[in-house]
Protein backbone atom coordinates (compact mmCIF):
# COMPACT_ATOMS: atom_id res chain seq x y z
CA UNK A 1 0.00 0.00 0.00
CA UNK A 2 2.83 2.40 0.82
CA UNK A 3 4.31 1.70 -2.61
CA UNK A 4 1.02 2.60 -4.30
CA UNK A 5 0.73 5.81 -2.29
CA UNK A 6 4.30 6.77 -3.09
CA UNK A 7 3.77 6.02 -6.78
CA UNK A 8 0.53 8.03 -6.79
CA UNK A 9 2.16 10.99 -5.04
CA UNK A 10 5.02 10.94 -7.54
CA UNK A 11 2.69 10.74 -10.54
CA UNK A 12 0.43 13.50 -9.22
CA UNK A 13 3.45 15.72 -8.60
CA UNK A 14 4.71 15.08 -12.14
CA UNK A 15 1.29 15.79 -13.65
CA UNK A 16 0.98 18.99 -11.62
CA UNK A 17 4.43 20.16 -12.65
CA UNK A 18 3.98 19.21 -16.28
CA UNK A 19 0.34 20.29 -16.37
CA UNK A 20 1.33 23.89 -16.91
CA UNK A 21 2.80 22.97 -20.28
CA UNK A 22 0.35 20.46 -21.70
CA UNK A 23 0.43 22.25 -25.06
CA UNK A 24 2.72 21.61 -28.00
CA UNK A 25 6.16 23.18 -28.25
CA UNK A 26 6.86 24.78 -31.65
CA UNK A 27 10.51 25.38 -32.46
CA UNK A 28 10.43 28.60 -34.48
CA UNK A 29 12.16 28.01 -37.81
CA UNK A 30 12.45 24.27 -37.13
CA UNK A 31 16.07 23.12 -37.54
CA UNK A 32 17.22 26.54 -38.80
CA UNK A 33 16.02 28.28 -35.65
CA UNK A 34 15.59 32.06 -35.37
CA UNK A 35 18.09 33.53 -37.84
CA UNK A 36 18.63 35.31 -41.14
CA UNK A 37 21.97 33.67 -41.80
CA UNK A 38 22.65 30.61 -43.93
CA UNK A 39 19.60 28.53 -44.77
CA UNK A 40 17.12 30.84 -43.07
CA UNK A 41 13.41 30.15 -42.87
CA UNK A 42 10.51 32.03 -44.42
CA UNK A 43 8.75 32.61 -41.10
CA UNK A 44 5.42 33.56 -42.69
CA UNK A 45 5.32 30.17 -44.45
CA UNK A 46 6.55 28.42 -41.33
CA UNK A 47 3.75 29.91 -39.20
CA UNK A 48 1.02 29.37 -41.80
CA UNK A 49 1.86 25.65 -41.98
CA UNK A 50 1.05 25.18 -38.28
CA UNK A 51 -1.88 25.52 -35.95
CA UNK A 52 -1.14 27.19 -32.62
CA UNK A 53 -3.40 26.83 -29.58
CA UNK A 54 -3.63 28.52 -26.20
CA UNK A 55 -1.22 26.62 -23.95
CA UNK A 56 1.29 25.87 -26.72
CA UNK A 57 4.79 27.30 -26.48
CA UNK A 58 7.18 28.85 -28.96
CA UNK A 59 10.85 27.97 -28.64
CA UNK A 60 13.17 30.57 -30.13
CA UNK A 61 16.73 29.26 -30.51
CA UNK A 62 19.35 31.67 -31.83
CA UNK A 63 22.82 33.11 -31.33
CA UNK A 64 22.19 35.92 -28.83
CA UNK A 65 25.32 37.76 -29.99
CA UNK A 66 23.55 38.49 -33.29
CA UNK A 67 19.79 38.27 -32.59
CA UNK A 68 17.05 38.74 -30.03
CA UNK A 69 13.29 38.24 -29.91
CA UNK A 70 10.98 41.21 -29.44
CA UNK A 71 7.22 40.89 -29.01
CA UNK A 72 5.54 43.94 -30.55
CA UNK A 73 2.14 45.36 -31.50
CA UNK A 74 0.61 44.89 -34.94
CA UNK A 75 1.64 48.39 -36.06
CA UNK A 76 5.21 47.91 -34.86
CA UNK A 77 5.32 44.53 -36.60
CA UNK A 78 4.17 46.12 -39.87
CA UNK A 79 6.80 48.87 -39.61
CA UNK A 80 9.57 46.66 -38.12
CA UNK A 81 9.82 48.91 -35.06
CA UNK A 82 11.18 47.36 -31.86
CA UNK A 83 11.33 50.49 -29.70
CA UNK A 84 7.91 50.03 -28.01
CA UNK A 85 8.35 46.34 -27.18
CA UNK A 86 5.71 44.40 -25.29
CA UNK A 87 8.52 42.04 -24.21
CA UNK A 88 12.15 41.44 -25.16
CA UNK A 89 14.01 38.13 -24.92
CA UNK A 90 17.75 37.72 -25.36
CA UNK A 91 18.87 34.41 -23.84
CA UNK A 92 19.28 32.58 -27.15
CA UNK A 93 16.94 29.84 -25.92
CA UNK A 94 13.60 31.50 -25.13
CA UNK A 95 10.33 29.68 -24.47
CA UNK A 96 7.19 31.79 -24.73
CA UNK A 97 3.84 30.33 -23.71
CA UNK A 98 0.85 31.38 -25.82
CA UNK A 99 -1.65 32.40 -23.16
CA UNK A 100 -4.54 33.86 -25.16
CA UNK A 101 -6.15 33.44 -28.57
CA UNK A 102 -5.33 35.99 -31.25
CA UNK A 103 -2.18 37.30 -32.89
CA UNK A 104 1.28 37.45 -31.35
CA UNK A 105 3.88 39.43 -33.29
CA UNK A 106 7.62 38.79 -32.92
CA UNK A 107 10.63 40.27 -34.67
CA UNK A 108 14.37 40.51 -34.27
CA UNK A 109 15.24 43.91 -32.80
CA UNK A 110 18.68 44.07 -34.41
CA UNK A 111 18.55 46.86 -37.02
CA UNK A 112 17.80 45.54 -40.50
CA UNK A 113 16.94 41.97 -39.50
CA UNK A 114 13.16 42.42 -39.45
CA UNK A 115 13.22 44.19 -42.81
CA UNK A 116 14.85 41.17 -44.46
CA UNK A 117 12.41 38.67 -42.96
CA UNK A 118 13.26 37.88 -39.35
CA UNK A 119 9.74 38.35 -38.04
CA UNK A 120 6.76 36.09 -37.46
CA UNK A 121 3.02 36.57 -36.92
CA UNK A 122 1.58 33.75 -34.80
CA UNK A 123 -2.20 33.30 -34.87
CA UNK A 124 -3.32 31.42 -31.77
CA UNK A 125 -6.55 29.43 -31.62
CA UNK A 126 -8.39 28.61 -28.38
CA UNK A 127 -7.02 25.60 -26.50
CA UNK A 128 -7.52 22.36 -28.42
CA UNK A 129 -9.70 20.84 -25.68
CA UNK A 130 -11.76 23.98 -25.23
CA UNK A 131 -15.29 24.23 -26.64
CA UNK A 132 -15.28 28.01 -26.36
CA UNK A 133 -15.51 30.05 -29.57
CA UNK A 134 -12.43 32.06 -30.70
CA UNK A 135 -12.22 35.80 -30.20
CA UNK A 136 -10.24 38.55 -31.85
CA UNK A 137 -6.94 39.61 -30.36
CA UNK A 138 -7.22 42.90 -28.47
CA UNK A 139 -3.85 43.96 -29.94
CA UNK A 140 -4.89 43.15 -33.51
CA UNK A 141 -8.22 44.96 -33.15
CA UNK A 142 -6.74 48.03 -31.53
CA UNK A 143 -4.01 48.39 -34.14
CA UNK A 144 -5.92 47.60 -37.32
CA UNK A 145 -4.14 48.98 -40.37
CA UNK A 146 -6.67 48.01 -42.99
CA UNK A 147 -10.46 47.79 -42.69
CA UNK A 148 -10.51 44.91 -45.18
CA UNK A 149 -8.01 42.87 -43.16
CA UNK A 150 -9.67 43.58 -39.80
CA UNK A 151 -13.42 44.23 -39.79
CA UNK A 152 -14.61 46.99 -37.46
CA UNK A 153 -14.99 45.93 -33.86
CA UNK A 154 -18.47 45.94 -32.40
CA UNK A 155 -19.41 47.24 -28.97
CA UNK A 156 -17.20 45.29 -26.56
CA UNK A 157 -19.97 45.17 -23.95
CA UNK A 158 -22.03 42.93 -26.25
CA UNK A 159 -19.17 40.71 -27.42
CA UNK A 160 -17.73 38.20 -24.97
CA UNK A 161 -14.03 37.45 -25.01
CA UNK A 162 -12.10 40.45 -23.79
CA UNK A 163 -8.68 40.02 -22.21
CA UNK A 164 -10.08 38.91 -18.84
CA UNK A 165 -12.20 36.25 -20.49
CA UNK A 166 -9.25 35.09 -22.59
CA UNK A 167 -7.36 34.44 -19.35
CA UNK A 168 -10.38 32.60 -18.02
CA UNK A 169 -10.44 30.45 -21.15
CA UNK A 170 -6.81 29.50 -20.58
CA UNK A 171 -7.61 28.58 -16.98
CA UNK A 172 -10.66 26.55 -18.03
CA UNK A 173 -8.64 24.73 -20.67
CA UNK A 174 -5.80 24.10 -18.21
CA UNK A 175 -8.26 22.81 -15.59
CA UNK A 176 -9.88 20.49 -18.13
CA UNK A 177 -6.53 19.12 -19.26
CA UNK A 178 -5.31 18.71 -15.69
CA UNK A 179 -8.53 16.93 -14.67
CA UNK A 180 -8.17 14.55 -17.59
CA UNK A 181 -4.52 13.88 -16.75
CA UNK A 182 -5.33 13.26 -13.07
CA UNK A 183 -8.14 10.88 -14.05
CA UNK A 184 -5.77 8.90 -16.26
CA UNK A 185 -3.22 8.72 -13.45
CA UNK A 186 -5.88 7.56 -10.96
CA UNK A 187 -7.07 4.87 -13.37
CA UNK A 188 -3.48 3.74 -13.90
CA UNK A 189 -2.58 3.66 -10.20
CA UNK A 190 -5.83 2.46 -8.67
CA UNK A 191 -7.46 0.73 -11.63
CA UNK A 192 -10.71 2.63 -11.11
CA UNK A 193 -12.68 5.02 -13.29
CA UNK A 194 -14.60 8.00 -11.99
Amino acid sequence: MASTKTRMAFLLTMVALLGLSLGAVHRVGDSSGWTIMGDSTDYANWASARTFHVGDSLLFEYNNEFHDVVEVSHDDFQSCTATSAIATYASGFDTITLERPGHYYFLCGVPGHCQIGQRVDILVQPAASSNIAPTASPTASAHASSPAANPPASDSSSVPGGPAQSGARSLISFSSNLSLALSVVAIYVFGVAF
